[in-house]
């Protein structure tokens, strides 16, 4: 069976060949309808570029490589799905490398050693400073994604985590909700996203007239189900009585319902219940989880776009982006009667 060539997937998307070549070389001059229509055609024919040529052509690799702290995490393993495809669909491949959430691994991420490898990182660090970023290094373009603080020098695309969290707490306020806990900030340290969920969900508390009680804010060891399921059940048995959880990540929220089933309380009867990052088995629970969902699809799309815009050479200041957040109102905390 011949491969498929350019022209091929030009024909089967009505446009030029060199409009193809644009989309899959990553220019970003092409409309987004046109870009769309030529990733479709690109991936009903399985057209796939010749790397040993283009490499040989322009210098360079066309593979990138994503770093993520944890792919046991739900959340993280879909992110990358979302940005292999649509690196897949510009002619990329992508590397997947998992930092642990250690410093010492995300050191290395930025570490020189692999700079012929690839020709741009994604990278979503937990530990490192902004000014360890800084002094960033590594012969190819980075975009970070993720809660870190990160410099002006280097591009960054994130969730407003402050935001989405008093989102949360104005829903839950909604439904008649006066006793707000937070579930799942990490012990002793919490990391900077627990850190901005935790300063969103008191916002929210302020704005809707409800005191800040420190007592309502319960810790676990990391973020994960079984650990967020001991911290509530600990605090519960403590005699905690909260009216509402707002869940850290979907995991928090699993370990919730596990938590507070088991001591005979109803979700969302007794405790409405909310988590984060609408992870697919927040959908297959009974009840189904009420969660905060990133556009994982356009946080993959901007971050390449950024980044393909630096592989071509611009070396202006880094670029700041929130992507927008949705509250999917699900069982767990559904939406209030009117």
């Amino acid at each position: 069976m011949r491969s498929v060539r350019l022209s091929d997937v030009a024909r089967h998307a009505g446009v030029s060949t060199k409009t193809v070549s644009n989309v899959v070389h990553g220019y970003q001059h092409v409309r987004p309808s046109t870009r769309e229509r030529v990733q479709r055609a690109i991936a009903e024919l399985g057209y796939r570029p010749d790397a040993r040529g283009r490499s040989l052509a322009t210098g360079r690799t066309h593979m990138l490589a994503l770093a993520v702290p944890d792919l046991r995490n739900p959340y993280f393993a879909e992110l990358a799905h979302s940005i292999a495809e649509a690196a897949i669909a510009r002619g990329y491949r992508l590397l997947l490398e998992e930092s642990m959430g250690t410093p010492e691994v995300e050191r290395a991420v930025l570490s020189a050693e692999e700079a012929g490898l690839v020709d741009g990182l994604i990278f979503q660090p937990v530990w490192l400073t902004s000014g360890e970023l800084a002094q960033h290094s590594r012969g190819v373009p980075v975009v970070l994604l993720g809660e870190n603080s990160a410099p002006l020098s280097m591009d960054h695309v994130r969730t407003d985590n402050v935001a989405a969290a008093a989102h949360v707490v104005e829903h839950l306020h909604a439904l008649g909700r006066r006793r707000i806990a937070f579930l799942g900030a990490e012990a002793p340290v919490p990391s900077q996203t627990s850190k901005l969920r935790l300063m969103g969900y008191q916002k929210g508390l302020e704005a809707c007239g409800l005191p800040v009680d420190p007592a309502l804010v319960v810790t676990g060891g990391a973020a994960d189900a079984a650990r967020a399921c001991a911290a509530l059940g600990a605090a519960l048995d403590a005699g905690l009585a909260p009216d509402a959880l707002l869940c850290r990540d979907d995991l928090a929220a699993l370990g919730a319902l596990r938590a507070l089933g088991e001591r005979g309380l109803r979700v969302p009867e007794d405790v409405a219940l909310t988590g984060w990052d609408d992870i697919e088995a927040a959908t297959h629970v009974r009840p189904s989880i009420t969660t905060v969902r990133a556009d994982a699809a356009h946080l993959a799309g901007r971050a390449l776009d950024l980044l393909f815009e630096r592989i071509e050479g611009y070396d202006g200041l880094g670029r700041h982006e929130f992507i927008g957040h949705s509250l999917q109102v699900r069982e767990s905390a559904p939406a209030a009667k009117r």
